[in-house]
C-alpha cells in the first residue's frame, strides 16, 4: 500500500467549486516543476528561475537505475560498502551538519531506529550510536559529546568511533568550527598520523571550490561522497548527505530510494484528486488564501515522527518564506501537545490548517493495558485494550471536536513505519512545496534570508563590524 492524502474534513468546510478552479494551476505547476529538471539540464537557465535546484525529483530513481547496471561502482554500492565497513569498525560516530545536512537524517534516524538507539548495547545494535553536532554553537553540549568520545581504550570496538562530516560549500562556520574540534580529538585519541585518523572520517561535501573538499583531500581521507549541483540542501535528504549516514546505522536505503522513485513516477502523470501532492498543496494554498490559516501544523501521532516535522519545518521555511509571504511551519507531538497547544488549537485563532500524519499500524507487538486486582487508578474498564487503540481514539475524538467547531483538518496516511514510505512522505513532502511556490509565483529554491546571519557574525569574529 501506499502513502494517501485525505483532507475530506476540511472540503466540508470549505468552498469545493474552488477546488475545481485551482486545478488547471495545479497541473500547470506540475508541469513546470517537472519540466524545471529538463531546463537545468539544458545549461541555459533564464534568469527569473534562478537559483534552479529542482534535480531533487529524479535523484532516487537515477541513483537506482545507476545501481541496477554497476551494482559496486554506483554511487549506492559505493555508500552502502563504506557505511558496513565504517559501522563494522567503530560503536560510535558524530555527525557534523547543520540544516538540511543533519537535520534529513535525524528524521530518518528517529522514525526508522529504535527510539533507544544509543542505549542499547552494541549486540542488540549491531551498528554505531551516533551523536549529532556542528548544527548549533553550544560549547557545554560539544564539550560534553568530546570529552566523552574520548574516554575509553582505542584498541577496543567499544570505545572507537568516527566522524561523517556534512558541508557543501565547507565554509559554514558552525559545522567547519566543530569539525577542526572533533578532528584533533580524533587524530589525539588515535594518533595524528594513524590509519584510524583516516578510515574513520567519512566527508561529504561540494565539488571543486569546497574548502571541506581540499581539506579532506590533504589529510587523504579514503571515502568521499558528493553534495550533487543542482540539489540545495533543504532538498537534500535522499542524497549522500542522507544516505551516507543512514548506511551507517543500517537503514535499508534501496527502500527508502524506491519510496521515492515511485511516489514521484506517479506524481508526474497522476490527476488532481489522485495526487497526493498535489491535493496537499491544494488544500494548504486554499487554506491560507480564502481562509487566512497561515499557520500550518504537521501533527505528527505518535513520538517517532517529530523529527520529521522538524525537517520539513525548515524545507516550508526556507522555501516559501520570502517577500514578505509563506505559511508558518509548526509540528507537534500528539497526544503530547494536545496537553500543552491543544487548547489554543480548539478555541483560539482560526488561522491554522492541522495535518495528521498517521501510522496505520505499529512495528512491534502492541503495549497492552493490564488488569490488575485493586483497581485503585479505575483503568480496568480499558484493560486488554491496546496502546495503539488508545492513539486511534485519540486520533477521532480530537478530529471530531475540531469538526464540530469547524476547524479544518486533513490526514497523511502511511500504512506502516518503514524505509519505502518515509521515502515517500520526504519525497511527498517535497514536491508539494516546490509546486506550490510555483503555484504561487515564489522561487522554492535558494535561501537569500540566511545569508544575512553568516555575513554579519563572520565580520564579528573577524572583528571587521
Amino acid at each position: 500500500m501506499a502513502l494517501s492524502y485525505d483532507a475530506s474534513a476540511t472540503k466540508k468546510l470549505i468552498d469545493t467549486s474552488k477546488l475545481d478552479d485551482l486545478a488547471p494551476k495545479l497541473i500547470a505547476a506540475r508541469d513546470e516543476v517537472v519540466a524545471d529538471v529538463e531546463l537545468m539540464s539544458s545549461g541555459s537557465i533564464p534568469e527569473d528561475k534562478q537559483p534552479l535546484d529542482a534535480g531533487f525529483l529524479n535523484f532516487p530513481a537515477n541513483v537506482l537505475q545507476e545501481a541496477s547496471i554497476d551494482p559496486t561502482g554506483s554511487l549506492l554500492g559505493r555508500i552502502e560498502a563504506t557505511a558496513k565497513s565504517f559501522r563494522e569498525s567503530v560503536d560510535a560516530c558524530v555527525l557534523l551538519g547543520i540544516g538540511g545536512s543533519y537535520m534529513g537524517m535525524r528524521a530518518l534516524q528517529e522514525a526508522l531506529c529504535s527510539p533507544i538507539h544509543n542505549e542499547l548495547p552494541r549486540s542488540a545494535r549491531g551498528v554505531p550510536r551516533l551523536y549529532y553536532e556542528g548544527n548549533n554553537v553550544d560549547s557545554d553540549v560539544m564539550g560534553a559529546i568530546r570529552d566523552y568520545l574520548m574516554t575509553g581504550n582505542a584498541a577496543e570496538l567499544e570505545d572507537r568511533w568516527g566522524i561523517v562530516v556534512i558541508s557543501k560549500s565547507g565554509g559554514t562556520l558552525e559545522t567547519a568550527a566543530a569539525f577542526r574540534i572533533f578532528r584533533e580529538a580524533l587524530e589525539k585519541y588515535y594518533g595524528p598520523d594513524s590509519e584510524e585518523a583516516k578510515n574513520f572520517v567519512i566527508p561529504v561535501t561540494g565539488g571543486e571550490g569546497s574548502k571541506l573538499r581540499a581539506l579532506s583531500e590533504a589529510k587523504g581521507y579514503p571515502e568521499m561522497f558528493p553534495v550533487p549541483d543542482g540539489i540545495g540542501g533543504r532538498f537534500s535528504v535522499l542524497t549522500a548527505v542522507g544516505l551516507v549516514p543512514a548506511a551507517v546505522l543500517g537503514i535499508n536505503i534501496k527502500d527508502l530510494l524506491q519510496g521515492a522513485a515511485d511516489f514521484t513516477e506517479k506524481f508526474k502523470t497522476a490527476d488532481v484528486g489522485s495526487s497526493p501532492a498535489l491535493d496537499y498543496t491544494a488544500i494548504c494554498h486554499l487554506c491560507e488564501r480564502d481562509h487566512g490559516m497561515t499557520t500550518r501544523i504537521l501533527s505528527t501521532w505518535g513520538k517517532k515522527l517529530e523529527a520529521v516535522g522538524l525537517w520539513y519545518d525548515q524545507l516550508l521555511a526556507e522555501s516559501l518564506g520570502k517577500e514578505e509571504r509563506g505559511a508558518l511551519p509548526l509540528t507537534i507531538v500528539n497526544t503530547r501537545d494536545l496537553h500543552s497547544r491543544g487548547q489554543q488549537h480548539q478555541e483560539g485563532r482560526r488561522d491554522k490548517l492541522i495535518t495528521n500524519v498517521i501510522v496505520g499500524s505499529a512495528n512491534n507487538e502492541p503495549v497492552v493495558i493490564p488488569e490488575v486486582e485493586d483497581d485503585a487508578d479505575q483503568l480496568n474498564k480499558y484493560a486488554g485494550k491496546t496502546i495503539p487503540e488508545v492513539l486511534d481514539a485519540a486520533i477521532a475524538g480530537t478530529n471530531k471536536a475540531y469538526a464540530d467547531d469547524k476547524r479544518p483538518t486533513a490526514d497523511i496516511k502511511l500504512p506502516q513505519l518503514d524505509a519505502y514510505h518515509i521515502g515517500e512522505l520526504l519525497q511527498m513532502l517535497m514536491i508539494a512545496t516546490v509546486v506550490e511556490g510555483r503555484l504561487i509565483g515564489i522561487n522554492p529554491y535558494g535561501q537569500p534570508g540566511v545569508e544575512a546571519y553568516k555575513q554579519n557574525m563572520n565580520a564579528i569574529l573577524s572583528g571587521q563590524s
